[in-house]
């Protein structure tokens, strides 16, 4: 027997095998995905009809990122930056996707000015400023689970992802694998930290993309997972 025709095929056979075993394994990971967790429900809806936008934007059937940037826009300018560069820059272009931001009244001159810095000549018509009063303010916070409050200036750091069902989403146990090896307490990811460079675009970036093909797979008819709720866990 020739062995270098031996060899030959063997290698053929290899090169042919192994992307259709590699794409069996990867079928059953994209259909059985883990579901962005529902980590609580009923999001205070956000009514305004004064948005600097031509069109109203409220979170009812939007995919939002939802931020408080307080009395001082401008002193988070870093985390509309960060938030700008790793979150909405990859996904501007996905239908139903905005970044809702909510301020007090009479900040408007601020949130120009910030609007400028974070947007050099590029397009964030998805990214919308919606000024309320703080009585309105906390209300809207309130709904949503966090681990802090908002600070004097009623502003945070931190930002939450809302489905359109005005559901909040983001992971019930946070745990890393090494964490999950020593059988740590569980705790939640419930929000953001824009700051967190690594978060945002480790955790965030990831989490927004799955929810993105939660909606895909619902549309296809393909979704067949059960979305995790916080109350399956009973964490406070």
């Amino acid at each position: 027997m020739d062995v270098k025709k031996v060899k030959r095929y063997g290698v053929l056979s290899i090169l042919f095998f192994l992307p259709v075993t590699f794409l069996l394994l990867l079928y059953p990971a994209t259909h059985n995905y883990t579901a962005l967790d529902i980590v609580n429900e009923h999001v205070l809806e956000i009514e305004d009809s004064t948005l600097n936008t031509e069109a109203s934007v409220l979170l009812k059937d939007h995919i939002s990122v939802l931020g408080f940037f307080g009395k001082q826009p401008m002193e988070k300018n870093i985390t509309a930056s960060n938030l700008k560069e790793l979150v909405y820059d990859k996904f501007k272009g996905f239908k139903k996707f905005q970044i809702l931001i909510v301020v007090p009244k009479d900040t408007e001159e601020a949130v120009e000015k910030l609007k400028r810095e974070i947007s050099a000549y590029e397009d964030i018509r998805f990214w919308s400023f919606v000024h309320k009063d703080s009585v309105d303010i906390q209300k809207i916070y309130k709904s949503l689970k966090s681990t802090e409050p908002l600070d004097k200036n009623l502003a945070t750091d931190h930002v939450f992802i809302i489905d359109k069902d005005l559901n909040q989403r983001g992971r019930i146990d946070d745990r890393s694998d090494n964490e999950l090896a020593k059988n740590k307490p569980v705790y939640g990811l419930y929000s953001y930290d824009c700051i967190e460079v690594a978060e945002i675009k480790n955790k965030m970036s990831e989490d927004v993309r799955i929810l993105f093909t939660e909606y895909r797979q619902k549309r296809k008819g393909e979704f067949n997972s059960e979305t995790r709720r916080a109350d399956d866990l009973k964490l406070d």
